[in-house]
C-alpha cells in the first residue's frame, strides 16, 4: 500500500515541485530541499528529504529541549508547514524503503540519540519504519523537548501494538483533515 500510494503522491509531487522551483527564488531563497539525518527503523540513520521551510544555517545547535527557531521560518515555509506540503518529498524515502506513509515520526538523529537515553520506550518505537504522518502527530501535534516526547512515545507504542486497517485509516483521515484545514505547524 505504501508503494502504490507513494507513486500516486509522486504524480502530485511533480507539479508542486515545478511550482516550488518558480517560487523558491523569491519567497524562500536558497536550496529547494532540506535533507536531514533522522533515526529510522532499528535506530538506524537515514536521510529524510523535505521542501526547505527555514532559513539556512551551517549546523543545528539547538538541543533536544530547546524550542524551534520560529524566526527562521520563511514566508513560503509557513505555508508549506501549515499545509504539510513540506513533507511531500518524503514519498521518495517511502519508495526507497526508509519510511512508511504512516508510522512514528522520525526525529533528528542527534536529538533522537538524546531521547533514546532519556525516554523510556523510545528505542521500542523504532521497531517499525518511521512515517510521514503518525498517530502522535494527529493526536498531539508538533512535539518539542524530552518531556513532550514521553507522550509521543506513548502514542507511538499504542500505534505499534494496535496496528491495523482501522487505525491506519483513522490516521490517514486525520492527516487529510489537517492538510485541508491548514492545521500544520
Amino acid at each position: 500500500m505504501d508503494i502504490g500510494l507513494s507513486l500516486l503522491l509522486l504524480i502530485l509531487l511533480i507539479p508542486i515541485f515545478m511550482t516550488m522551483l518558480l517560487l523558491n527564488p523569491f519567497l524562500n531563497r536558497g536550496k529547494l530541499f532540506f535533507v536531514q539525518k533522522r533515526m529510522g527503523r532499528d535506530c538506524q540513520p537515514f536521510y529524510a528529504i523535505k521542501f526547505r521551510s527555514m532559513k539556512y544555517i551551517d549546523r543545528i545547535t539547538r538541543s533536544a529541549d530547546d524550542p524551534i527557531e520560529h524566526d527562521r521560518i520563511t514566508r513560503l515555509g509557513r505555508f508549506l508547514r501549515k499545509t504539510r506540503i513540506d513533507e511531500l518529498p518524503q514519498v521518495l524515502n517511502v519508495l526507497k524503503g526508509e519510511m512508511s506513509l504512516i508510522g512514528p515520526r522520525p526525529d533528528y538523529y542527534v536529538h533522537a540519540c538524546a531521547f533514546k537515553a532519556a525516554v523510556p520506550g523510545y528505542r521500542e518505537r523504532h521497531v517499525i519504519r518511521p512515517g510521514i504522518s503518525g498517530l502522535a502527530q494527529v493526536d498531539l501535534g508538533y512535539i518539542e523537548g524530552t518531556d513532550a516526547t514521553r507522550g509521543k512515545v506513548a502514542k507511538d507504542l499504542h500505534y505499534i501494538h494496535h496496528a491495523g486497517f482501522r487505525q491506519e485509516f483513522r490516521v490517514l483521515v486525520a492527516t487529510l483533515v489537517t492538510i485541508v484545514k491548514m492545521g500544520g505547524s
